[in-house]
């Protein structure tokens, strides 16, 4: 039997409604101005994002699968070169590298913080290898100097995915301007979510930020003359308005989701749980998901809704297990795909409080598996 008490694991419409008067007022200037298309919206939203993140620019495009994709293409790596990605990574990371025509070389996460382990990857590089894509994820911010080191010592590009860490920290410097270029997601469930599909692109180099300008336009910046191969893939001007409204909050947004993400770490105790890492202090993670591990997951989420808590698994199936890459089906990767197996992720989102985590700590706590 539920008990009286509820928890969503999470209300797009709690979490926007809050944001109401400042979104109908950003819509009625939009309405007032007619600028629909890479108006003064997407300039101010492109200037603000690059602010908050400490880079030079930001390039918004219509979502994060297509700035990844993007984010690869103005390298111009021949085909099928290989880029390093995580084995646990969802599965836009690897479609960006595969829609490049290049090659997808899995690299094992670390058990522990489920980001890419830094210790495996120079034995995954070879005379193919171009790039390194590392991924924060769950809004937990990679281990970058080493990451940083071997890029420099194999002449590799690093690209962030950022997709689900906006405001992430790394000793002193945030998601987004550790790398040669980085993308960012703004789908609604994210940490900064627009209110339809929306991403960016940031960097600090000049030269890339030209062509990425460039590229999101059909590769023109003058109308009719076009100088690359490029895709349409623009931030929309409305997106964008709501975004600003949004981006104003975001720093107070995530830093409640680090009490609670605190509150979990010190509240759960159940020996049949493990639970992620706490951050050390050169890392300021955002706590986009909170994912804990338990080898009888599925009979936990079970337990879990039977009292009123949702739950929701980040990810069930590892990329290189999915039919879209069935030459890659036969591969093993053991870390992933235990990860995979005994991953949940609990509600945890600022709409909040802590006696909503208190009851969920608690059931966790009477869970006998």
């Amino acid at each position: 039997m539920k008990d009286t008490k509820e928890i969503a694991f999470l209300s797009l419409k709690d979490t926007n409604f809050k944001y109401k008067v400042g979104f109908l007022k950003a819509l009625d200037q939009i309405l007032e101005n007619g600028n629909f298309i890479l108006g003064n919206a997407v300039q101010l939203f492109e200037q603000q994002f690059a602010d908050f993140c400490g880079v030079k620019h930001c390039i918004g495009v219509a979502n994060g699968l297509d700035g990844l994709t993007l984010a690869l293409k103005i390298f111009d790596f021949k085909e099928g070169s290989e880029v390093l990605v995580p084995s646990n990574t969802y599965i836009a990371s690897v479609l960006a590298i595969s829609n490049n025509n290049l090659k997808p070389v899995f690299v094992e996460p670390s058990p522990n913080t489920f980001n890419i382990d830094e210790n495996e990857i120079e034995r995954a590089i070879t005379d193919k290898t171009r790039a390194i894509m590392v991924v924060h994820l769950y809004g937990r911010v990679c281990n970058m100097t080493p990451i940083q080191r071997i890029a420099k010592k194999y002449n590799l590009k690093i690209i962030e995915d950022c997709a689900q860490a906006h405001g992430a920290v790394y000793q002193n410097k945030k998601a987004g301007g550790l790398s040669d270029v980085a993308v960012f997601s703004f789908y609604p469930t994210k940490n900064l979510g627009a209110l339809g599909d929306a991403g960016a692109i940031t960097t600090s180099d000049d030269t890339i930020a030209q062509k990425l300008l460039a590229f999101r336009n059909y590769g023109s910046f003058e109308k009719y003359k076009t100088l690359y191969k490029g895709v349409n893939s623009r931030l929309d001007e409305v997106q964008a308005a709501f975004l600003s409204v949004k981006l104003s909050d975001l720093h107070n947004q995530n830093q409640i989701r680090r009490v609670l993400a605190k509150q979990y770490l010190n509240g759960i105790h159940n020996p049949l749980i493990q639970l992620p890492e706490e951050p050390e202090n050169e890392f300021e993670h955002v706590w986009h998901l909170f994912v804990i591990r338990c080898q009888t997951r599925d009979r936990l989420r079970d337990y879990l809704s039977q009292h009123g808590i949702s739950t929701s698994i980040h990810y069930p199936i590892p990329p290189h297990k999915q039919e879209a890459f069935k030459e890659m089906n036969l591969c093993n990767y053991p870390i992933s795909e235990r990860i995979h197996k005994e991953v949940l992720s609990l509600p945890l989102n600022p709409m909040l409080s802590s006696s909503d985590l208190n009851v969920v700590i608690n059931k966790i706590n009477d869970y006998k598996g």
